[in-house]
């Protein structure tokens, strides 16, 4: 009887961490992540240009931003194309 009630927990700690794995996908590739991920990019050059003093510090951090969120939906289809050939 030992033995199954041992299974039985490595069952549910294998699920428990199949569901954890689950989230930390839907993370990574959630919206709000990736707003968020831009806003603080942007903010965080944005005084960094600033206290080096260039010129339109604001506006000049929009391009890491953008380039930031253009890379996240790119990579996205670069993954797949990959996971197709790895799964050939």
């Amino acid at each position: 009887m030992n033995d199954i009630h041992e299974l039985e927990q490595r069952i549910l700690a294998i699920e428990k961490r199949n569901r954890r794995v689950e989230l930390d996908k839907q993370w990574e590739t959630s919206w709000i992540r990736r707003i968020t991920v831009i806003v603080f990019t942007y903010i965080a050059i944005g005084l960094y240009l600033q206290i080096i003093q260039v010129k339109d510090p604001w506006l000049n951090a929009i391009v890491p931003s953008v380039g930031f969120f253009l890379s996240t939906l790119t990579l996205g289809i670069i993954k797949q194309s990959w996971l197709r050939k790895k799964i050939r």
